[in-house]
């Protein structure tokens, strides 16, 4: 039996629409453009993002309100220029329509410090393009002996620490969740920390070939079929409105 095109189409807009779906994406999040540590007069960007319709972004520093934003898009993002200490302290975004306040983000701590120490070199093994289940390495070089670093990933609210004395980072097993742009930044421990400028981002891609990407292709390979269905139940039925030739 044919099914009736409305059910074929309504089918495949279901197919469709799960191939899309990312469940347990978190509700709202916040995070710095360009990551890292903002030197005296530098700048940056604060990046509030969810997955809403309409409303405002309200932007807290230390629990107070400083800035409120309508959302466009899926994000709304806050500019500093020319930061001072005033700048620095805890940040959140709460996502709110009208008075009522939906969503809160996590807390973003940023920091304004002087530069003191070279500017470190961010490189990636074995390269900027990996299958996904493999190992890599971030290595980030700095003219220091005892400077530690941070690995930062742009959207990642916190940076991955690497040891002292050891600038190597490892992802294993890395998945497409891990693509995207990083870059380091390294600092000493004394009386008072001491910080690198952020180093040049360097992009990583994984291909996946893993079985999420089978289910896609064959919801695709799905929707084929149902269009098939469609052009054959078409074909029947002006079979049956005109008669035998």
């Amino acid at each position: 039996m044919i099914l009736p095109v409305t059910h074929v189409l309504a089918f495949g807009a279901w197919l469709v629409a799960q191939s899309k779906a990312t469940p347990n994406a978190p509700a709202i999040s916040i995070f710095l453009k360009p990551p890292g540590v903002i030197p005296p007069g530098g700048s940056t960007t604060i990046c509030c993002s969810c997955r809403c319709d309409n409303g405002n972004f309200v932007l807290y520093q230390n629990g107070q309100q400083v800035r409120t934003l309508e959302l466009r898009g899926s994000r709304a993002e806050f500019s500093i220029s020319n930061a001072t200490q005033k700048d620095a302290g805890a940040y959140s975004c709460h996502y709110r329509k009208g008075d009522a306040v939906l969503a809160r983000s996590e807390t973003l701590e940023i920091q304004v410090q002087e530069f003191h120490l070279p500017e470190p070199v961010l490189s990636v093994l074995p390269g900027h393009e990996v299958d996904a289940g493999a190992d890599v390495v971030f290595r980030c070089t700095i003219a220091h002996p005892k400077a530690g670093c941070f690995l930062y990933l742009e959207g990642r609210i916190q940076g991955f620490p690497f040891l002292s004395g050891e600038r190597d980072y490892i992802l294993s097993h890395v998945h497409k969740g891990n693509e995207g742009r990083y870059s380091c930044q390294c600092f000493t421990r004394g009386a008072l920390f001491e910080w690198s400028a952020v180093s040049k981002t360097l992009d990583l891609a994984v291909r996946d070939y893993t079985w999420s990407n089978v289910v896609r292709l064959a919801l695709g390979a799905g929707v084929l079929v149902l269009l098939g269905m469609i052009v054959a139940e078409a074909m029947c039925s002006h079979q049956r409105r005109t008669g035998p030739p």
